[in-house]
């Protein structure tokens, strides 16, 4: 199906059937995405004393349970309702799911610490190239297929600089989506610096970006190409936070 979008004046071309997912699996195995030290995504079968939710034990149906950290399990959405004193919900920000979307590729420059970091110098050149669309999807190098089952806890992973962050509140970007664990470092005293700067959230709802989402834990294929395309952002119905999200995106022509 071919689909026809305005946007700005401009008027695009999709293909429906071209869709790429940006989003990991979440997969009942130990060898699954995990950051934070948060619990693994479990899938469990409903057990009682006359039932069990398995077909493979035995039972009539498949009728389980699962456990989930979003933030830690995988593909996540989240609001300004994770740093904020205020009760926010995903399922209420996230009102629109389309968005034209640039994609962009980014080396990491590495500190004097041994830290890799997204710096504006790293990401000036990128953002002045990509053109005024409210979604930015960033894919950091090196991209070898294991973020599709790394574990990040305790390794320092990259992050986002608070310079760089305010490159991309300047860029006028609503939707911010990205394959690290988080925007900000692993360890950072609880400053949160990216993540502030990117709702404009320094203990003050007045003047915050609510309006804003960030996605984490994306993976792009290699084969995928820097440029323009149409992004549907989906999650569940969910009153928290965060929701895991299933991002795809289509060429825009």
């Amino acid at each position: 199906m071919e689909l026809v979008a305005t946007f700005a004046d401009k008027t695009f071309t999709i293909d429906s059937s071209k869709g790429i997912d940006l989003s990991i699996p979440l997969i009942n195995q130990s060898n699954q995405v995990n950051c934070f030290w948060a619990p693994l995504f479990e899938i469990s079968p409903v057990k009682t004393d006359q039932f069990i939710g398995s077909i493979a034990e035995g039972g009539l149906v498949n009728f389980k349970n699962i456990r989930i950290n979003p933030h830690g399990n995988g593909t996540h959405t989240e609001c300004i309702g994770h740093i904020s004193k205020e009760v926010h919900h995903i399922n209420d920000v996230l009102q629109s799911f389309h968005f034209p979307a640039s994609l962009i590729t980014i080396i990491p420059e590495i500190q004097s610490n041994g830290d890799r970091v997204i710096t504006p110098n790293s990401i000036e050149d990128a953002l002045k190239s990509c053109p005024d669309y409210p979604a930015l999807i960033i894919r950091t190098i090196p991209n070898h297929m294991d973020k599709l089952q790394r574990v990040y806890s305790g390794t320092n992973p990259c992050y986002v600089s608070q310079e760089a962050m305010q490159l991309i509140v300047d860029k006028g970007i609503e939707h911010l989506l990205i394959d690290l664990p988080s925007l900000d470092r692993e360890e950072d005293g609880g400053h949160l610096l990216a993540h502030n700067t990117f709702w404009n959230y320094f203990g003050s709802i007045d003047q915050a970006r609510t309006n804003c989402t960030v996605t984490e834990l994306i993976y792009v294929p290699d084969e995928v190409k820097d440029g323009s395309y149409l992004l549907n952002l989906q999650i569940i119905s969910l009153e928290m936070d965060a929701s895991p999200s299933k991002p795809i995106i289509y060429p825009l022509d």
